[in-house]
């Protein structure tokens, strides 16, 4: 044997790549290879992306539909309320400095307080602000601290149209702007570049690029971040946004097509080559015929008729929009029963496990919004209404009165006896407490508490025993400042 037959049967066999997904084969050709960061994908793609997901929440029913669903679950009909929680050092709750505190802020989320345009409450804020993260990625809150009411702060939505996304520049300390976002060399934001008019507003006449330069301090800032080192938000409705187009653009071609198909047109054909005159012209200059229904009409000889029927729909429409609902509903991170409004085929037990998964999407939403939008909404407040001396409070204890407690909606159960029963076991055997319990429903266990004291007040001023009988509540002793 010859030493080199001997090394060609000792060559080791082709490795496979170690890596399936790294294939660049044929059929993966079309596959990106090469990744940029998160500023570089947005920088030539987001005004695209807001503009698209702002068309589809005003002309498409399903985009509209997500809005109403993040409104619904999120915010609900009272929005996120406030409890303050500020305890005395003995760990006794205040509640006389609670009250005070909770009542303060009522009064300052009316319409026409707590927002720079007189339009909103601090409910109708909180639906503003969440449509916004959702429908264009992102929202901007900028707080204004004026004498325009008693507490001295007001909140002031910004379009993220008018933070200049084209303002890029990169400074030699290290600091840079970034579509319009001003940050150090860490990466924390400084400052925004906030156009003094909007780009696009033609009713107004010419736009200017001038901006204006706002201190972070003064500005909420808030996108649910999907990669690292990423300056500008998103919108939720990204991934979904092809499918709903070219599903809207799909049910429009084929309501058309149902429509023509109910119709039942034809053509009249001349086998001779003589002109159908018909019983008269269209206004684009077309013969037609006049036709009622159960009428049967004949032929000047030697005219025949083709009818057109096409067949629309289809068998397969609704198979085919059902599997692209529920992609996009995945998309969306909702489920096709909620999206769709299909509760056809779903059994008890189906939607339940639907339900409980999705009321955690919502809870995440929550309390993500409580984090970046309530509490430094509540925490600026304070400052401005302590220093302002509207509530008789002391200033210098704004950590005291800065702990808090936020009450979103909660919901109804599904099935409302055994699950009822669950929590009562879960309470009993130390579980879970009855703040946990009511605070699921989005209830609060003082509001709770005081009705049920106020009940039991007019249930003895009336001499009335009720069946199952009820036992008085104390009230904790409460304590001022």
């Amino acid at each position: 044997m010859r030493l080199r037959d001997l090394f060609k049967r000792a060559a080791p066999k082709p490795r496979r790549r170690a890596f399936e997904a790294a294939n660049t084969g044929r059929l993966f050709s079309d596959w990106l290879t090469q990744t940029r960061t998160a500023d570089s994908d947005l920088r030539y793609t987001l005004k695209a992306m807001r503009a698209r997901s702002r068309d589809l929440c005003q002309n498409n029913d399903y985009a509209r539909r997500y809005l109403d669903l993040v409104d619904t679950n999120v915010v609900g009909p009272k929005g996120i309320t406030l409890q303050v929680r500020a305890r005395e050092p003995n760990g006794v709750l205040d509640q006389v400095a609670n009250q005070q505190l909770e009542a303060a802020f009522a009064m300052w989320g009316q319409p026409g307080v707590c927002t720079v345009d007189g339009r909103l409450s601090w409910v109708d804020a909180q639906r503003v602000f969440i449509e916004s993260v959702v429908r264009d990625g992102e929202c901007f809150v900028l707080f204004v601290e004026d004498n325009a009411n008693p507490y001295r702060f007001r909140l002031q939505f910004i379009d993220p149209d008018m933070i200049d996304q084209d303002k890029n520049e990169v400074f030699p300390g290290g600091g840079q702007i970034r579509m319009g976002v001003e940050i150090d060399s860490a990466g924390k934001p400084v400052a925004y570049h906030v156009r003094v008019s909007p780009p696009d507003d033609y009713q107004m006449g010419t736009s200017s690029a001038k901006t204006v330069r706002i201190a972070a301090e003064r500005m909420i800032h808030a996108f649910r971040a999907d990669r690292i080192g990423q300056t500008r938000g998103t919108p939720w409705t990204a991934t979904a946004m092809t499918r709903l187009k070219m599903l809207g653009g799909y049910e429009e071609a084929e309501l058309v097509a149902a429509r023509v198909s109910a119709s039942k047109m034809g053509f009249f054909v001349s086998e001779s080559g003589d002109e159908y005159q018909g019983d008269g012209n269209n206004p684009d200059g077309t013969l037609n015929m006049e036709v009622q229904p159960g009428q049967f009409s004949q032929l000047p000889a030697g005219v025949d008729f083709k009818s057109y029927d096409p067949q629309h729909p289809s068998t397969a429409f609704r198979d085919f929009e059902k599997a692209m609902l529920r992609g996009i509903a995945s998309g969306l991170g909702v489920s096709y029963t909620s999206l769709a409004n299909d509760l056809e085929a779903v059994s008890y037990s189906s939607i339940r496990q639907g339900l409980l998964e999705e009321r955690d999407h919502w809870r995440t939403i929550q309390y993500w919004m409580i984090e970046h939008f309530c509490q430094p909404v509540y925490l600026r407040w304070l400052r401005q209404t302590l220093d302002s001396g509207v509530v008789n409070l002391p200033a210098n204890k704004f950590f005291k009165f800065s702990a808090t407690q936020w009450v979103p909606r909660g919901w109804q159960w599904v099935d409302p006896r055994n699950e009822a029963e669950a929590q009562i076991v879960a309470i009993n055997n130390g579980l879970m407490t009855r703040t946990q319990a009511l605070a699921e429903r989005g209830l609060d266990i003082e509001d709770v508490m005081r009705e049920r004291q106020a009940e039991e007040e007019i249930i003895a001023g009336f001499g009335v025993t009720l069946p199952g009988g009820t036992s008085p509540i104390q009230p904790e002793a409460t304590n001022g400042g």
